[in-house]
């Protein structure tokens, strides 16, 4: 075990030794972030006079949106670098090496998780500059992270799995861009789920994105509901590891394909 943990550690290390050499990539991936928190706060900041939303700031309500959005939108890209790594042929290098095969896959998904984190805080830190409160405090911030670093593993790992198996990135960026926005608007991303149709208020209680807005959203809150905090949180981090072990089984069929 502690082999394979070490192992991960060294290919999450590889992946991080990339992106510390793009700094520039981190600044473009909070662009949009800053559109919706701003643009999008300051458009819509009457909409909580409609009522359901839980608070008197529609920047309160976005923020931890925000973040679960922008967790969504750059983990479900971890199949680009996992195709890129089949193209130039780094991948079947490695394994023509002892590293563990979980190793090879989770790696992408530990550096995903790390960067998510650190997105996760630089949009709480913005929100907080812009005027929105936390009554949840620390605690409450840290909930909201690790639900939306758990939301990125379930689609890193996806996408993970889709790169192998379609091993085009036409197909890649097809599938993401028709999951992305039926995914973000059939949740309470931008509108108290009070406020939508039956029917989409009934899609959005099967929405992992959701899942992770309501966790975050209520241990920000003043008086958070832990009961929906553990469940929308335990539903996630179960889904997590079936997409990981999902992950894993497609690179093993991938292996015996090569």
């Amino acid at each position: 075990m502690s082999t394979a943990v070490s192992q991960t550690w060294y290919m999450t290390q590889r992946q991080l030794m990339v992106f510390a050499r793009q700094p520039a990539y981190a600044v473009v991936t909070l662009i949009q972030p800053v559109i919706w928190l701003f643009l999008f706060g300051s458009l819509f900041r009457k909409v909580v006079e409609l009522g359901g939303f839980g608070t008197t700031s529609y920047l309160d309500y976005l923020v931890p949106g925000v973040v679960v959005m922008s967790a969504l939108s750059s983990n479900m890209w971890a199949g680009m670098s996992t195709l890129d790594e089949i193209q130039r042929g780094t991948l079947n290098r490695f394994l023509t090496t002892p590293v563990s095969r979980a190793a090879l896959m989770n790696g992408n998904v530990v550096h995903n998780a790390l960067t998510t984190a650190l997105q996760s805080v630089i949009i709480v830190l913005l929100g907080l500059l812009g005027g929105a409160d936390y009554p949840g405090g620390a605690a409450g911030v840290t909930i909201l992270i690790i639900a939306a670093v758990l939301l990125g593993t379930v689609f890193g790992a996806l996408s993970n799995a889709l790169g192998m198996l379609v091993r085009e990135r036409e197909s890649i960026i097809g599938i993401n861009t028709f999951l992305l926005l039926p995914l973000t608007f059939l949740s309470s991303a931008f509108m108290a789920t009070s406020q939508m149709p039956s029917w989409m208020r009934h899609i959005a209680d099967f929405n992992p994105l959701n899942w992770a807005m309501v966790a975050g959203r209520s241990a920000m809150s003043e008086h958070p509901d832990w009961g929906v905090v553990a469940g929308r949180g335990g539903a996630l981090l179960v889904l997590a590891v079936v997409a990981v072990w999902l992950s894993i089984r497609t690179f093993r069929s991938y292996q015996r394909s090569v």
